[in-house]
């Protein structure tokens, strides 16, 4: 009679833990207590239910863990290169490749000078979509221009002993430069008609900061050109007058995240705010997402920006927002069957944070926030899914890691 009860009861706690399962797979809720509990820095609320502090997710598919690499010197982004290798930056103004057995190749050289003071270097990395014929690599830096630095995007062939990198031209500059050493933005994209997205910053200072609202600059926005750096056909801005046309969006503070989901096509992006006010974008063609004119941020002496306004006509509410910030740097959306549970998550760096975020997202809302790599305790600078279908993440600063994540 015992052992009849036992079967029962297993029974019964086996099926409850199926449906429990299902029903999390079926809403993508959170169901455990948000990931963030200390106090937010303002007193703003959110526009609607769900914009913070969403409930909690945990993966339940075991993750095996390992440091592929170390010895990187200030990586910032990263590439997928056809065989399954990836080609990393370094601020300095090199760039290093790891093989998946965690080789790293001497440094490359070649790229045009880089002004890598503060936050400027070589910064973000994409390969052309047909590198396998034309061995060709894009990427975004920091260069000095008369008294000032800009954002700029130049490409180059990685040669056939990958020692160098040839025929290095600049092809876009992100105009006006201006003396500052920070909020280059700079993360690249490639949009569904072979398109190149970069994102630039404002430039962090309160001179430059309203020309993210400015149309006739390109500092604060999204950028859509083609492979030569000129404006792509259908920008959405091009026929304004007194508009740059290359914009595809404006508003915007520093954005270090750009990422295309995989199956609606849509363009995400994370920004930094400043004392709180982090957000999530889902980008739209010509729209306007606010900064500085609203913000769920505050300056870092603890005022208000600007008026402290939080919605406005006409501008776009974020996804999502963090109070504190966690810092999002480089992003992408899991596409992968490594890890089915992860399926269209989006993944994001966080730099003061020191994890690794995951979102689950359903509607083009989030419904559940994880923290991984905690307990690695270091700032994360960028995250990629490998052709392995793993992640790989690099960490911030002098000799830094290369970790991937995979299914035990």
């Amino acid at each position: 009679m015992q052992q009849t009860v036992k079967m029962f009861l297993a029974a019964a706690i086996f099926f409850a833990a199926c449906k429990s399962d299902k029903v999390e797979e079926e809403t993508g809720g959170g169901t455990l207590p948000p990931v963030e509990n200390d106090p937010a820095n303002s007193s703003y609320k959110p526009a609607f239910e769900g914009q913070t502090r969403i409930g909690g997710v945990k993966t339940s598919t075991g993750l095996d863990i390992r440091t592929v690499a170390s010895g990187l010197s200030s990586p910032w982004g990263m590439a997928n290169l056809p065989d399954g290798r990836i080609v990393i930056t370094e601020k300095g103004g090199t760039l290093r490749i790891a093989s998946a057995e965690g080789q790293l190749s001497a440094a490359i050289t070649g790229l045009p000078q880089v002004n890598s003071n503060d936050q400027g270097g070589l910064l973000d990395i994409i390969a052309d979509p047909e590198f396998e014929t034309n061995r060709t690599l894009y990427w975004s830096f920091s260069q000095n221009a008369g008294a000032g630095t800009l954002t700029a995007v130049a490409k180059g062939r990685l040669s056939a002993d990958e020692r160098t990198i040839e025929g290095a031209e600049v092809i876009y500059q992100a105009l006006p430069a201006f003396n500052s050493t920070k909020h280059y933005g700079s993360r690249l994209a490639w949009d569904k008609d072979g398109n190149l997205l970069v994102s630039t910053g404002e430039r962090s200072d309160m001179a430059s900061r309203p020309q993210a609202q400015q149309l006739n600059s390109a500092l604060g926005k999204i950028v859509r050109i083609t492979k030569e750096g000129q404006a792509a056909a259908g920008n959405p801005l091009s026929g304004q007058q007194g508009a740059l046309p290359e914009l595809y969006s404006y508003g915007h503070r520093n954005v270090q995240g750009l990422a295309i989901h995989p199956e609606t096509g849509d363009l995400w992006e994370t920004e930094h705010g400043p004392k709180g006010g982090d957000e999530l974008n889902r980008i739209e063609a010509g729209k306007n997402y606010g900064w500085p004119a609203i913000t769920y941020g505050l300056e870092y002496s603890g005022e208000k920006v600007g008026p402290g306004e939080t919605q406005k006509d006409g501008m776009e509410q974020p996804v999502y927002y963090w109070d504190p910030v966690i810092s999002p740097s480089g992003i992408t959306f899991y596409s992968g069957d490594l890890i089915p549970e992860w399926k269209n998550n989006l993944f994001i760096a966080a730099l003061s944070g020191k994890h690794l975020a995951r979102l689950v997202i359903k509607d083009n809302k989030v419904t559940g926030e994880e923290r991984l790599l905690v307990s690695e305790q270091s700032r994360l600078r960028d995250v990629l899914q490998g052709k392995d279908g793993a992640l790989y993440v690099i960490t911030d600063g002098a000799d830094a890691k290369l970790i991937r994540i995979g299914r035990k």
